[in-house]
């Protein structure tokens, strides 16, 4: 039997590996930390579950494919519970606007926003079906690892125009400024910044629209579970609280895995979902090749970090949303300040997770549950020292939620606890820190970012955020499927 090992247990490397074990490949994942999921982790603290990671599940059939490869259903391991709306966006002068994809309900939406926009919304949606179609079920599923593929893919990225912005699509069809914010700021959620990320990165609209936003039920955390216990009841082995400190190589080819434990075993195919930068400069420190692609990447564009308040209120709120964004006063020039200038801005836009209106389950009762993520830039362009800011940051922004949603939120504060972009870098190899790897832009799309197959190390393969097709659950899971079949090429 041929053997494989994943480094890295995130959703990209579980699905890669469920997809593999399924297949007949005996396969060990390997994972640093604890326990699984990677950046959707999670931590208890006074009775509440905060989950790391995405705080939203969207496109449910990648996942629920990792079920049917064995003939069963996602939904005898895992609940999923919609979310409605989708968000609830909300700007400083009391402006509320929700997203879902009830038809009828977000056309009153933007008839009470912005009437004069709603035959331009019409247009707007039939681009991001014609993306979606073209793109996210068209090239987003197949390899795109050699100059042929991406020639071909040309024509279909003209027709959608992939050389201009998120926001410059959205403006050519809409004119108020709130409905531009509202339909461009979900890209940040991958990473991308809405001025410069491609336009073909509208498609997320369509995926909502089409597969809903759920929550599952206990927390994104009982997914991961789900996962791990599907691959585990396929015959795969998972270690766990062992770092991958080698990937030893042959010529050409990888063929060991080295563990700060000792563990090490030889393996006909090797892939990594840790960070891009340390999958080369550190796993592959002692190949060419590892050098050779830690100097490429280091002058590329990485996405920004996040700072994250975790904390837990005393009573309900059945007003406040699952989501909600709070933007700020400034929109432009904030992702300036984040993406290009690396400063840290007094007007914070603040994404908002509210899990117990879904699901109580995630806090002791009579108690609600909150998550505040806030982008910043990466510590490649803010070297701040958040030992010292954190505290400061993390005050300005329960101000914020208190100032627009709960007045006397730190008389009702039990619990809170804030993540920084140097707790990424430490606790995930995360380069600079950022959450999202590779910023995606047009010169690091699609064929311009580094291949789910290294093409100079035969039998070595990448999943994840930094690899096609990108960021964000629906992305990676995507992504697992074309490195399996890759690998599988290889390997059957």
């Amino acid at each position: 039997m041929k053997r494989a090992c994943v480094i890295g247990a995130g959703f990209g490397g579980m699905a890669l590996a469920i997809r593999l074990q399924a297949a007949g490949i005996e396969t060990v994942l390997v994972e640093a930390r604890d326990k699984p999921g990677g950046l959707a982790s999670y931590q208890e603290r006074d009775g509440f579950t905060f989950d790391a990671g995405p705080s939203a599940i969207t496109d449910p059939a990648g996942l629920k494919e990792l079920w049917e490869l064995s003939k069963l259903d996602m939904a005898e391991d895992v609940e999923l519970m919609p979310v409605m709306p989708f968000y609830r966006l909300n700007w400083p002068d009391g402006t509320n606007f929700d997203t879902s994809n009830d038809e009828a309900a977000l056309r009153r939406e933007i008839a009470r926003l912005a009437p004069e926009d709603l035959a331009g919304y019409e247009d707007f949606l039939r681009y991001c079906a014609g993306a979606h179609q073209a793109t996210y079920v068209g090239l987003g599923h197949q390899p795109l690892s050699d100059v042929k593929s991406m020639i071909q893919a040309i024509p279909v990225l003209a027709r959608y125009q992939a050389w201009r912005s998120v926001h410059s699509i959205v403006s050519s069809h809409v004119k108020h400024p709130k409905l531009r914010e509202a339909l461009s700021f979900s890209t940040l959620m991958s990473g991308g910044n809405p001025m410069t990320v491609s336009a073909i990165y509208a498609l997320i609209h369509k995926l909502e629209k089409d597969g809903g936003v759920w929550w599952a039920k206990g927390g994104t955390n009982r997914l991961v579970a789900a996962l791990v216990s599907r691959f585990e009841k396929l015959g795969g082995t998972i270690r766990l609280g062992d770092p991958v400190v080698q990937v030893h190589t042959l010529g050409d080819r990888v063929s060991e895995v080295e563990a700060a434990s000792g563990w090490r075993e030889r393996f006909d195919a090797i892939a990594s979902n840790a960070d891009i930068m340390h999958s080369y400069r550190q796993l592959l420190s002692d190949s060419p090749r590892g050098s050779q692609m830690a100097r490429k990447l280091a002058g590329k564009r990485f996405g920004p970090s996040l700072f994250i308040v975790n904390f837990g209120l005393e009573g309900t709120w059945p007003g406040i949303p699952h989501h909600m964004v709070l933007f700020g006063s400034r929109y432009e020039e904030w992702l300036a300040d984040v993406y290009q200038h690396g400063v840290l801005p007094q007007d914070l836009p603040i994404f908002l997770h509210h899990p117990t209106v879904t699901d109580p389950s995630v806090a002791p009762a009579g108690k609600s549950a909150f998550q505040a993520v806030v982008p910043v830039a990466h510590l490649g362009k803010l070297p701040i020292d958040w030992d010292e800011v954190g505290p400061i940051l993390e005050r300005r922004i329960l101000n914020e939620v208190g100032r627009r949603l709960v007045p006397d939120i730190h008389d009702r504060i039990v619990t809170s606890f804030h993540y920084a972009p140097d707790d990424f870098e430490a606790d995930f190899g995360a380069y600079h820190g950022s959450a999202f790897g590779l910023e995606p832009t047009g010169r690091q799309g699609g064929w311009l970012r580094p291949h789910n197959r290294d093409p100079k190390l035969r039998n070595f393969y990448l999943v994840g955020a930094s690899t096609h097709p990108g960021a964000g659950i629906p992305a990676v899971v995507a992504g697992a499927k074309i490195t399996a079949g890759l690998m599988l090429e290889g390997l059957v």
